[in-house]
């Protein structure tokens, strides 16, 4: 009787583990299937390709999700000969990172609606709508939700770029020379240098200037044979090794070279670059 009793238990188990196994399956693939909805939604917002070739004939865009949705984005906005560009990093990835960047774009279109101010003006305003949506006030108990951004405003009429970097720069290359236009030490959101405008930096620009925009997730990918950081170093030693060669064939040549450094080890963040050709 109890090996009976014994054989019937083990069946209710086995028959509880493999309910319990299916209904975790379709949980699982609800779940998928919500995040591919959202990241269509995400890509909905993201300029296409058409949009970047409407202002610069040479340009490649760079953008590698760890997830099925992202924290990283791009944005372009064209006003008369002015176009804003940005590279965006927001807090987190996955989910967090790409609810963040939706607010991002959001702001943007709002804050350029009627004109493109300067660009340490966009980055004013974008950190002042952040903090005013996430209510942000500075206590130690609230999350430092914000991002980090490259954001240049090309006046292709006055050939003049303006800078203004949350932390990310801006490399130009420019007969083989690499210029890096540094950030900002202080995010879009709240820091202990809310009060402080972000500088706006102001440069020349010339027909044949390469400009480059990106997030942080390239150069900070493990691989290699020793598995450490691929660093910004041999990232800019990389831009210039490419520069000569069509804006098209520089993404595929990242692409190639990202992936090789990674091998097996697993993509740690969303990846983002931005090349445009003057």
């Amino acid at each position: 009787m109890d090996y009976y009793k014994e054989i019937t238990f083990e069946q209710d188990l086995i028959a509880k583990i493999s309910e319990q196994k299916d209904k975790i399956e379709f949980q699982q693939k609800e779940l998928e299937e919500s995040l591919r909805y959202a990241g269509s939604i995400q890509s909905a917002l993201l300029p296409d390709e058409q949009a970047f070739a409407n202002f610069f004939s040479d340009n490649f865009i760079l953008f590698k999700p760890r997830d099925i949705v992202s924290g990283d984005f791009y944005w372009i906005h064209k006003k008369n000969s002015v176009v804003a560009v940005a590279a965006a990093d927001c807090t987190g990835h996955g989910v967090p990172g790409a609810f963040m960047s939706i607010l991002g774009i959001s702001f943007l279109n709002e804050i350029v609606s009627k004109c493109i101010p300067k660009a340490s003006s966009i980055l004013n305003k974008l950190r002042e709508s952040v903090m005013k949506t996430l209510h942000q006030t500075g206590t130690r108990s609230e999350h430092k939700d914000g991002m980090d951004i490259a954001m240049c405003v090309i006046d292709l009429d006055q050939m003049e770029l303006q800078f203004s970097g949350a932390f990310n720069p801006l490399y130009l290359i420019r007969n083989d020379e690499l210029i890096e236009v540094r950030g900002d030490k202080m995010p879009i959101g709240i820091s202990f240098l809310t009060e402080t405008s972000f500088t706006n930096h102001k440069l020349p620009i010339l027909p044949g200037d390469h400009i480059y925009l990106f997030s942080d997730g390239f150069a900070d990918q493990f691989g290699g044979p020793e598995e450490k950081k691929f660093r910004y170093g041999p990232f800019k030693e990389l831009l210039l090794s490419i520069n000569k060669q069509k804006m098209e064939k520089q993404r595929e040549l990242l692409d190639k070279k990202f992936n090789r450094w990674m091998g097996d080890v697993e993509q740690v963040d969303d990846v983002l670059v931005i090349g445009m050709k003057i």
